[in-house]
């Protein structure tokens, strides 16, 4: 049985209309990084940190999943257990695309949490820092992502998957963001293959066994297609 371990970074989602940090004129150009994702700059202006948040939360909604989500989410399915599903990204494109148990290391924009208790609930379409926290009621009410200086989501369980990995995938990643940029190594010396599909060579591509170039709706289904032509033969 083969185990894939697959790292989605902005260049999976680009496509559907969801920028990356480099796009000029993107969202990401009008916000300084240090005010708007960080605990920090959410403590100095929540209400900056929100209306940030808010309007990527609605670009994600005008969003749709691409044919590389579509693809992930195909390879799943068919491969039951066998495929693990990691992104950087805090769109929900896989999930609408139809992959399940995605996950999401630096958080989910649909998804709201209590800087004061922990819990976590769906987010609404807007959010606001005086909103009260369904379970303690304090208005503590932050989006669930992970901003820089904060540690990574489920870290163990990624770890795991990639000492279990027989091959190691990254899509659409910079290969400068750290850990993520780490995971290629750590299959590698578990004796994973390793291979990158993106648009240009990332940071890092020099760390893969292979690379595939060019745009994700056509070199992920491509890739799929392969490895599920694979496992079909005899």
């Amino acid at each position: 049985m083969q185990r894939i371990v697959i790292l989605t970074g902005a260049g999976l989602s680009a496509e559907s209309g969801l920028g990356t940090f480099r796009d000029k004129g993107g969202l990401w150009t009008k916000y300084d990084l240090e005010d708007v994702a960080t605990p920090q700059g959410f403590a100095a202006n929540p209400v900056l940190v929100h209306e940030f948040y808010n309007a990527r939360r609605e670009n994600c909604l005008q969003a749709s999943p691409n044919p590389a989500h579509a693809a992930l989410a195909r390879l799943q399915a068919a491969m039951p257990g066998q495929v693990t599903l990691v992104t950087q990204n805090v769109d929900d494109l896989l999930e609408r695309a139809g992959a399940g148990d995605v996950i999401h290391m630096h958080g989910q924009l649909m998804r709201a949490l209590c800087a004061a208790c922990g819990h976590r609930w769906d987010a609404p379409r807007v959010m606001q820092p005086h909103a009260p926290c369904p379970a303690c009621a304090r208005a503590a009410t932050r989006p669930d992502i992970v901003w820089f200086g904060e540690f990574p989501y489920q870290m163990d369980r990624i770890d795991q998957a990639l000492a279990r990995a027989d091959l190691f995938v990254a899509i659409g990643t910079s290969g400068n963001v750290y850990p993520a940029a780490g995971f290629v190594q750590e299959a590698a010396l578990a004796g994973a293959r390793t291979l990158e599909l993106n648009l240009d060579a990332s940071a890092n591509a020099g760390l893969f066994d292979e690379t595939r170039l060019g745009p994700a709706s056509r070199i992920v289904p491509g890739w799929v297609e392969d490895i599920l032509s694979a496992t079909a033969r005899p």
